[in-house]
């Protein structure tokens, strides 16, 4: 059988991935005026564990005014760094590549968690530095309608927020970071700036379909400037956001900051009406790829593939299709965080279970061996009374 591709190494620049398999950034909310906490390095440490090539953590916030909830992650000041040095190293370690996706909430801040029912803030105990907290955007337009109105940024102050993601990105450097995400998807900031639902300017920062890419181009340019040319550097698009932004815009907008320093785009979709999906048709298997497939092919730029990714086959007919370059997980890896390991036996490869640390391999290895009528419990619901 020849060597799935899901399980062969790829090159980034100066990276080396140890197979295609990618956490996909995950918020988790766990941050203390974010600052990382243990659950950070836990829930890091598991998917590096598992047997994945490539760990993004969360979106860490590039300013305080950008954190969605109480819980964000932050690296917007110096002394965030050791957390997230921590979280690094134990990736390292345990055989993955630590990677970081960094953003800004734009007016979707200051919200409770989705599991406190993900409404807007109200100012009182146990909510801190209020004002400073405060809703900014392109234009002063809220979303959805229910929600509080945002402070539309001024022109002066936009090369300000944009030099934040530069020094988010140098900050990510010196916590040891390898691969970097920039998230420009899901009705955040950056998005906010692309989208003419939400930006209503009439400044170089909007009207036109380039003025309203201006600012994710020149954040792209801030962050290279501060993140080392050997390290890979993502984007994450909503490529279809059924808000006025689509996937022909997208590709443009990939075209013009590839040339820039950007490797690969994380294709995702929706965010901007409230919705985590586009409405171009039902949630199933894959239902995402269309969008990684088209990036890779009429931007000519690598794109990683993310949207209910279950199966190993399915993840391994991506790849063989030439539909994306990487495979990002997400909820599948809560439910299974040793998908990679899992995958790998089911494709037929590391029988000696090389993926995962030695504390795992030598006992799942020796199984394997001593017993030879062994079906896993992922493999099948049943097996015989």
């Amino acid at each position: 059988m020849a060597q799935p591709l899901l399980f062969t190494p790829m090159e980034l620049r100066g990276v080396r991935l140890k197979n295609r398999v990618v956490v996909a950034p995950m918020h988790q909310y766990a941050a203390v005026r974010g600052f990382a906490t243990d659950w950070h390095l836990m829930n890091a440490g598991r998917y590096a564990a598992g047997g994945a090539g490539l760990v993004i953590v969360e979106s860490t916030k590039v300013e305080r005014r950008g954190c969605g909830t109480v819980g964000d992650l932050g690296l917007w000041e110096d002394g965030h760094i050791p957390g997230h040095a921590r979280i690094v190293e134990f990736i390292r370690t345990h055989g993955a590549v630590p990677g970081l996706q960094i953003g800004h909430s734009g007016r979707k801040a200051r919200r409770f968690r989705p599991w406190e029912g993900g409404k807007p803030l109200v100012n009182g105990p146990g909510v801190e530095d209020w004002e400073g907290w405060e809703l900014v955007a392109p234009s002063a337009v809220n979303s959805p309608e229910s929600d509080p109105t945002p402070r539309a940024l001024t022109r002066d102050e936009i090369p300000e927020v944009i030099e934040r993601w530069g020094q988010a990105a140098r900050r990510a450097h010196e916590a040891g970071y390898e691969v970097l995400e920039i998230h420009a998807a899901h009705g955040y900031l950056i998005h906010q700036f692309l989208s003419p639902f939400s930006n209503l300017r009439n400044d170089d920062y909007g009207g036109s379909e380039l003025n309203r890419m201006r600012f994710c181009i020149e954040v792209v340019e801030s962050v290279r400037a501060h993140w080392p040319t050997e390290k890979p550097l993502f984007v994450r698009f909503s490529v279809d956001d059924d808000a006025g932004w689509d996937p022909d815009q997208s590709v443009r907008l990939a075209k013009l900051i590839k040339p820039k320093g950007v490797d690969v785009i994380d294709c995702s979709s929706g965010g901007m009406r409230g919705s985590p999906v586009v409405s171009a048709g039902p949630v199933t298997y894959s239902y995402q790829v269309p969008y990684a497939a088209k990036l890779r092919r009429e931007a000519e730029i690598m794109s990683m593939a993310v949207g209910l990714i279950v199966h190993a086959d399915q993840a391994e007919g991506i790849l063989r299709r030439g539909e994306a370059d990487l495979i990002a997980l997400a909820r599948e890896l809560l439910y299974n965080p040793n998908w990679p390991m899992d995958a790998a036996q089911k494709l037929g490869v590391d029988a000696e279970f090389s993926l995962v640390p030695s504390p795992q391999s030598y006992w799942l290895e020796k199984r394997a061996r001593q017993v030879k009528e062994l079906v896993p419990s992922t493999f099948r619901e049943k097996l015989g009374a």
